[in-house]
Parts: structure tokens; C-alpha cells; sequence
């Protein structure tokens, strides 16, 4: 596989260990699907070549990067605390968004995770417009826009 995206994460664990995800580059399938390889290594089960299929290369990385995202955290080590990554610089990190818009009903959904279960958001705060959703843990799920064209930013309303 030829990656064109790499993240490594530390595996908490005495001694500690890498786990790390890749992305390779899409290729078109001779029956004219797009797929994009990608490959977790330092996580139980994960440790072989797996692909991503979809309609252009495009969306064929996209829908791997989601496998990747979905599979880190949705891991048994993920759920134990046990995966960290990295921090930037000021203690700042990168965070994957799901945005999801209603154009018709002009409503926008941008979610912390991939899925959000039925009752997984525990309490609602609701203010000029905006829903914030949060779990038990007090954590941000979720934030609902009920204006969207006029509150979320046009780069994020595709």
C-alpha cells in the first residue's frame, strides 16, 4: 500500500506501544468502483490491509478515513483510555466534525463522533437558535443549527 496519510498514536501500556493508522492512495476497481486501502497496526484485529469502496477517489478516502475514525474509536483501547494522541503545541488538537445539512428544512447537525446512539445525549442546552447536545459525562456531542444558512460557515454547507 502507498499511504498518503499517517497518524501515530501511543498505546498507554507498560511498556508503551505505537498503534498506527494509514490511509493509502484510491485506485479504480476494474468493474469502475473507486477503493482506498487503509491499515491499523497496534490495535487487536486490525493488523491487515482492509479497503474502503465508493463511487469516485474522492469518496473512497473519505469513507476510509471514517473507517480508520470510527475503528480507533470505537476500540475496545479507546474505550478504556488507554489510546492517546498526541497533543499540538498550547495543548490544542485536531478534532474530525460530522456535518450533515438539511437544505430543505435549513437545518445543520456538526457531531463530535461518527454516530450518536438513541438516548446517548442526556441533556439539551438550547440558545438563539443552537441545540447543544451532551452526554452523560458532560461531553459535547453535538451541536444542532436550526438557521444553518445564516450559521454555519459556507465551507462547511456542502
Amino acid at each position: 500500500m502507498y499511504e498518503i496519510a499517517r497518524r501515530t498514536l501511543t498505546l498507554r501500556t507498560e511498556p508503551p506501544q505505537e498503534v498506527i493508522a494509514a490511509v493509502g492512495m484510491p485506485y479504480e476497481d476494474p468493474e469502475g468502483d473507486w477503493s482506498c486501502p487503509y491499515r491499523i497496526d497496534g490495535l487487536a484485529g486490525w493488523e491487515h490491509e482492509r479497503k474502503a469502496t465508493g463511487s469516485d477517489s474522492l469518496q473512497a478516502v473519505e469513507l476510509a478515513m471514517a473507517m480508520v475514525r470510527a475503528a480507533l474509536a470505537g476500540s475496545h483501547e479507546a474505550k478504556e483510555g488507554l489510546l492517546a494522541e498526541e497533543e499540538e503545541p498550547g495543548g490544542r488538537r485536531t478534532r474530525t466534525v460530522y456535518t450533515s445539512w438539511d437544505r430543505y428544512h435549513n437545518i445543520a447537525y456538526i457531531s463530535m463522533k461518527h454516530e450518536i446512539g438513541a438516548g446517548e445525549a442526556t441533556r439539551q442546552v438550547v440558545a438563539d437558535g443552537v441545540v447543544l447536545d451532551f452526554g452523560d459525562d458532560g461531553a459535547l456531542l453535538g451541536v444542532e443549527l436550526t438557521d444553518a444558512e445564516t450559521l454555519m460557515p459556507a465551507e462547511m454547507r456542502l
